[in-house]
Formats: C-alpha cells, sequence, structure tokens
C-alpha cells in the first residue's frame, strides 16, 4: 500500500512538468525537434557512408540501419528509446542545476512549479511597519513572488534609533523584519536577522553592540559599501534571495509627531517611540519635514498594483506615517487597485485603547484624502481566549463606518490572539482578487 502511495505521488509530481504555466513544454517540444534534425543527419550519413562504399558489409549495415527488425519495430524503438532519454536527461541536468535551491524533501518538479505559479502571482503592495507587515508578507509568499512592501522610516528607538543617531541613516528596523519575511529560507534568516546580541563582554564590561539585531547592523554594513540606503536594501534582497522587493516610503529622515490629549489639554510628542508611552489619546499625527518626496519606485509599484494592503499593524506608528508622505496618499487614489485597510486584531496600549473597526476607519480618514479606502478586512473569531499565550488580548469590536465596505472571516493566530495568522490573512486577501 506504502508502495502504491509512492507510485502515484511520483506520477503526480512527474505531471507537473506538463502543467499550464510551467514554461518547459515548448523547450522540451525544441529538444525533441533538435533530437529528430540529430536523427536524420545520424541516418542520412549512414547512407552515405554505404553509398561511398566505407561501410564494407551489408551485414553491419543492416545492424545499425535496424533492417533486422520489423518495419514497425524498427520506427518505435529508436522513438521510446530516444524519448526515455532526453526525459531522463532532463530531470538529472534540472536535479544538478537546481540541487542547491532546493530543500532535501523537495523535488525539482515541485520546486520549478511553485516558482513559475508565484512569478504569474498578483501584483500585491503591502504599505505599514513593524511586525504586523511581515506577518502578512509571509504568507503571501505561498502564492506570489510579485509583492512589494513599503515601509515607514519614522522609527527612531532601539537599535534602529541608536544606529540612525550614530551614523545618519534611515532606520533599519522594520527593513530588516520584512527582509527576513520575504528570504526564502525564512524560518532560518527570520533567527539570523533578529539575533540581538548579549548585554556584557567576556570581561563583565557592558559591550557597544548591547541590544542590537544583526539584521540592522548588516543593513548598516551595507549602507556603507554601497553609499546609500536604497542601493544597501537592493544589495540585502541580493544577499538573502527575497520573493519581492522592500522599498522605503521615503529616502527623506523624518521625525514622527502627535498631538496627545493629556489629563484635557492637547500636548505635541515627538518621537516614534514616545508617542505610545505618553499615555493620552492621539489626536492627529504629522512629520516632520511635512513636505517630504515619496521614493519613486514606491509610487510607480502603487500605481501598477493588483491589489493594494494597508497594514496590519500600529495605526499611528506603522501605517500612517507613510501616508503622511503627500504624493504617496495620493497615488492610492489614483491606483487602478482597490485599497485594502487590515484591522488589527486587537487593541494596542498607547495607541488605540477602546478603539473599533470604525474608529480605526475614522482615524484613517482624518489623516488621508476621502475615498482613498475600498474596503476592510476585520477579524471575526473571538472564540480564543485572551489570555492564551501569556498575554491578555483586547479583541477590535466589529463596529463599522457604513460608507466603506467591511469583509469578516477568522484572521486570528490562536496560539497568539494578539496578533493575526499569516496564512488565514494571505488567503482571505487573495480571495478579493478571485
Amino acid at each position: 500500500m506504502a508502495d502504491r502511495s509512492k507510485l502515484r505521488q511520483q506520477w503526480r509530481q512527474q505531471r507537473l512538468w506538463f502543467s499550464p504555466g510551467m514554461g518547459l513544454k515548448r523547450w522540451i517540444l525544441l529538444l525533441a525537434l533538435g533530437s529528430a534534425a540529430l536523427g536524420m543527419g545520424v541516418v542520412y550519413g549512414l547512407i552515405w557512408l554505404r553509398r561511398s562504399g566505407l561501410i564494407p558489409s551489408n551485414r553491419v549495415y543492416e545492424l545499425l540501419t535496424l533492417q533486422w527488425l520489423p518495419p514497425w519495430l524498427a520506427m518505435l524503438l529508436p522513438l521510446i528509446l530516444g524519448v526515455a532519454l532526453i526525459v531522463l536527461a532532463l530531470v538529472r541536468l534540472g536535479a544538478t542545476i537546481t540541487a542547491p535551491f532546493r530543500r532535501p524533501d523537495e523535488s525539482i518538479t515541485e520546486l520549478i512549479y511553485s516558482y513559475q505559479q508565484r512569478n504569474r502571482g498578483p501584483r500585491v503592495v503591502a504599505i505599514g511597519g513593524g511586525t504586523g507587515l511581515s506577518t502578512l508578507l509571509r504568507g503571501l509568499t505561498a502564492y506570489t513572488r510579485n509583492i512589494t512592501a513599503i515601509v515607514t522610516v519614522a522609527d527612531d528607538g532601539g537599535s534602529s534609533g541608536r544606529l540612525r543617531r550614530e551614523f545618519g541613516i534611515l532606520p533599519p528596523g522594520d527593513f530588516r523584519n520584512n527582509l527576513a519575511a520575504l528570504s526564502r529560507d525564512e524560518a532560518l534568516m527570520t533567527r539570523l536577522l533578529q539575533y540581538r546580541f548579549g548585554g556584557s563582554q567576556a570581561g563583565g564590561e557592558k559591550s557597544e553592540l548591547a541590544g542590537h539585531a544583526f539584521g540592522n547592523l548588516l543593513i548598516t554594513a551595507l549602507v556603507g559599501l554601497t553609499g546609500s540606503f536604497e542601493d544597501a536594501l537592493l544589495a540585502a534582497q541580493r544577499v538573502l534571495a527575497i520573493r519581492g522587493r522592500v522599498l522605503p516610503s521615503t529616502l527623506t529622515p523624518v521625525t514622527l509627531e502627535a498631538d496627545v490629549l493629556v489629563d484635557g489639554r492637547l500636548e505635541r510628542v515627538a518621537g516614534e517611540s514616545q508617542i505610545p508611552i505618553a499615555r493620552g489619546q492621539i489626536d492627529r499625527v504629522y512629520l516632520n519635514p511635512p513636505e517630504v518626496r515619496a521614493y519613486p519606485e514606491a509610487l510607480q509599484a502603487i500605481l501598477q498594483a493588483d491589489l493594494i494592503v494597508l497594514g496590519p499593524g500600529s495605526l499611528f506608528t506603522s501605517i500612517l506615517p507613510n501616508l503622511l508622505v503627500r504624493d504617496l496618499a495620493e497615488a492610492l487614489g489614483h491606483a487602478r487597485a482597490r485599497v485594502v485597510y487590515v484591522c488589527n486584531v486587537a487593541t494596542q496600549t498607547g495607541e488605540t485603547e477602546a478603539y473599533s473597526v470604525s474608529d480605526h476607519i475614522r482615524m484613517l480618514q482624518k489623516h488621508i484624502p476621502p475615498g482613498s479606502i475600498d474596503l476592510v478586512i476585520a477579524n471575526d473569531n473571538f472564540s480564543i481566549p485572551p489570555d492564551t499565550g501569556g498575554g491578555h488580548t483586547i479583541y477590535v469590536p466589529l463596529r463599522m463606518r457604513p460608507e466603506v465596505e467591511l469583509i469578516l472571516a477568522d484572521l486570528v493566530d490562536e496560539s497568539r490572539p494578539w496578533r493575526h495568522d499569516s496564512a488565514k490573512l494571505a488567503a482571505a486577501i487573495l480571495r478579493l482578487l478571485s
């Protein structure tokens, strides 16, 4: 029974060679035509050699031209043998060439098939930052390689903030998260790029690397090698062999500022890392300087997209900093693709306490041109206990503004209910295109 199941699996794998979109049938046909032409050349060569007297014996000539077989078998046998040799050569050659890029349990046909299908996948642009955006990207890689992540450059805390202040570069943290999510060996690359150095050296002194993530240092080193942040991103994308690309919303260093209602009065708070700890109600956020130019490739990606996704992620510190870049926000209104906002599963301390889905949309529409958002996707699975995973999840309630279409789906990560499940979210996003 096990042998029969293995044979069925092998047959399914071999059938993939002839699946639509593989891009191989035309080359197999060309190879067959080339082999046939070569065979004709060999046959005419034998005839010429016989007529020239260079093959002295009729016996040898009859043996080489299979005249000792019945005519039907003399024709069929070379065809069968030729096809078998062509297939064997293709399989072995393909296996040898793709060996460095395949997992041990992955067949060559599965590798080529999945690669071709993702290459033909829809063009999806995801806008945001933080861990929420990387969750979405991780799920999308199962469907398409045509992914563009547009990431905020307003981060000023932790390792990113230190590198930004010391080296004058754009903060690398959000770029690191999303590069890891799009890398081919995502599990290993995530562990590597997210690795943080410890707090002390061998002698007990505090290390200057303490708290830095390896991915942040890698991007910083690439900036030094290439001379610019955008070239460093391109180099990182080549090194990590990512399935898509990660772009900044702007190349201008910006500071995120917010008007926060504290004890009944508005206070201006400067710094992305300071806004959530101000412990007040956020009224509006700004960029300083306010008039910055969007990264041209980010605008081009938006205008060419099949679907544009905002979020998921922190509303005020991950999503809106991108949309405050004026020409990027205006590009959403000119895009042919629908713009989808992915509402967070849970409220966020310091930003969106007590927010409903409607409150998220109201705050987005307060900052960007009206009509920019076509529909909203929100989670409707509230069955996971809030204390699952050691947290205290407060789900975002489903009160909704009537002027924006709402799509409900089970999007929650059942082990960490304050986050989206990447596979569920990607499937819900791709259903919008079908």
